[in-house]
């Protein structure tokens, strides 16, 4: 209906209900209680949150991403070069916001320095020998895990089948593996083309992948797992797959353990090998598989397995990486201190191509800086929060949330006065659960720890936003247990309550296409807002959030 016409309606309507005179309305007109200065005052006040949130724009977002999202910074990997960068720009930017750097005996009071060490297979030592036989890395085996064989070691493996264990499906039958080597070929048992243990003719766990196979084996006590695929255009499949992860570095702190699950070494050897090491052929690998097919069940196999010769030594080195933070000093309240925290690291050059990580997470990045530009300039024109905020950039989250874990191990103010953390990864995207033009954010750990802070999300939403808030990665029975994978839980580990904002993964997730052409930067702006405006709410009001949850 055009505007004008439904003013004529509601006019009519109007009149109508008070008796189509004008009189009545001039009588009801008196009846109006003359407000009090105060009410006066307060209906006239100038909500400086709204003024405020109102610098976060889409171009301000556009214009840093572009340039942190950009080839030029290399992908921003830890320790290396392009991420040096990013830790400069950053530094500066906080710096020409008005905002103090407060870390101590640092070359830069913004950056905050701490050392890594990174360990990866020393390809020239590595070793796999069957007979007379050696076989080359990462072109006729790989390896998924940790091995225990850093010096040469022979093996003298063990064939378990297709090492299933599935209601009477049993290749661990009459077997005790505890210490030893296995060979498993890939796959699952098929008959007339059908999953044998599958129930909908779809492939079961045991095709899908490995990871149940080695699950078992590691159960079962076996020290390592050799798989064979006897399809060497799939093994060829799998080593191109992989091949990106397994050339990576892994991290951690110097001397300092890092807690993995317990696993059996995993190597993938070729079809080639895999038949070695078997001492059969491929029409012997038929023969018994067409024998489990026709039993169906495990069969006793005529294998006679080779010895094998490994050698899986890794190497390591140490390098210095940083955080970056800007502080803003509150009032008050400012020995009680606000956290705005994002990763600005990525995934770096693999295979020569850069991963720049626009969304993942020069998304969060950038809003940071839009945050800070924010609160930075309502505290220049005399409207500064009363508590301090700390902007807090952190580096090595892709290897392992590791800035975070050094900042709340070694925070620059205590974390008793810390009173939340609110952490942006990924907000410059939609997720493959919604459709293009909905307008949501996705709030992961807003009600773990405080009842509170997740009321006060809330509010702020429904008065300022109106975002959907959506949930579903908050579930503690959420697969991909998101709460655990960025930087607030790090701050959460310390009963600090933290609001993880995030917008799902979509298909560009870690993928080089993850791109400053592909981000929605007006829903990132609403986003931001969102952000500030919980955050005013948190550095200004009287109380900081009660912590009495204590949710998974």
């Amino acid at each position: 209906m055009h505007k004008p016409q439904l003013y004529a309606l509601a006019a009519a309507l109007g009149w109508a209900a008070l008796g189509g005179a004008p009189h009545a309305l001039a009588q009801s007109k008196t009846k109006v209680k003359t407000k009090t200065k105060t009410e006066k005052a307060a209906a006239t006040a100038t909500d400086w949150a709204v003024n405020y949130a109102g610098t976060i724009t889409q171009e301000d977002l556009r214009k840093h991403l572009t340039v942190l999202a950009s080839d030029a910074y290399e992908g921003r990997e830890t320790g290396e070069k392009g991420q040096k960068m990013a830790a400069d720009y950053l530094a500066k930017q906080f710096a020409a916001l008005g905002l103090t750097g407060p870390v101590q005996n640092s070359d830069s009071p913004y950056l905050q320095h701490f050392t890594l060490e990174r360990n990866h297979w020393a390809a020239e030592q590595m070793k796999l020998q069957i007979g007379k036989q050696q076989y080359k890395l990462l072109q006729d085996y790989f390896i998924s895990s940790d091995s225990p064989f850093s010096q040469e070691t022979t093996l003298q493996p063990v064939f378990v089948g297709y090492g299933i264990e599935q209601d009477a499906y049993n290749d661990y039958a009459g077997l005790d593996v505890k210490g030893k080597d296995l060979i498993v070929l890939a796959g699952e048992p098929t008959k007339d083309g059908k999953p044998m243990l599958s129930t909908d003719g779809k492939p079961s766990k045991w095709g899908l992948d490995t990871r149940a196979k080695s699950a078992l084996a590691t159960q079962k006590g076996a020290r390592s797992v050799f798989f064979i695929n006897p399809d060497a255009e799939k093994f060829a499949q799998n080593l191109a797959r992989f091949m990106p992860y397994l050339n990576q570095p892994r991290m951690g702190f110097p001397g300092k353990a890092q807690v993995q699950s317990p696993r059996a070494a995993t190597y993938f050897i070729s079809t080639a090998a895999g038949y070695e090491l078997l001492g059969s052929n491929a029409e012997g690998v038929a023969k018994y598989q067409a024998a489990v097919a026709a039993a169906g069940k495990p069969v006793k196999a005529s294998f006679k397995p080779a010895k094998v010769v490994v050698r899986s030594p890794r190497k390591t080195e140490t390098f210095a990486t940083e955080n970056v933070m800007g502080y803003l000093e509150g009032t008050d309240k400012k020995d009680e201190v606000l956290v705005l925290s994002a990763h600005y690291d990525h995934l770096g050059i693999r295979d020569g191509k850069v991963y720049n990580g626009a969304d993942d997470d020069g998304s969060g990045t950038v809003s940071v800086l839009e945050l800070a530009e924010a609160f930075g300039k309502a505290k220049a024109e005399g409207h500064g929060p009363r508590r301090s905020i700390l902007f807090l950039a952190v580096t090595g989250e892709e290897k392992g949330l590791f800035g975070s874990e050094f900042y709340t191990d070694n925070p620059v103010f205590p974390l008793a006065q810390t009173i939340a953390d609110l952490n942006l990864d990924m907000v410059g995207r939609t997720d493959d659960n919604h459709k293009p033009g909905d307008q949501y954010v996705c709030l992961v750990g807003s009600d773990k720890l405080s009842s509170e802070l997740h009321a006060i999300s809330e509010d702020m939403n429904k008065k300022y936003t109106q975002l959907e808030l959506d949930y579903r990665y908050n579930d503690p029975k959420d697969p991909e247990r998101v709460y655990y994978r960025s930087d607030h839980y790090n701050f959460a580990r310390h009963k600090i309550p933290v609001i993880f904002y995030t917008t799902g993964d979509h298909a560009d997730y870690h993928q080089l296409t993850d791109d400053v052409e592909k981000i929605e930067f007006p829903l990132m702006e609403k986003r931001g807002r969102l952000v500030f405006h919980t955050a005013w709410e948190l550095a200004n009001r009287d109380n900081r959030p009660v912590v009495d949850s204590n949710k998974p």
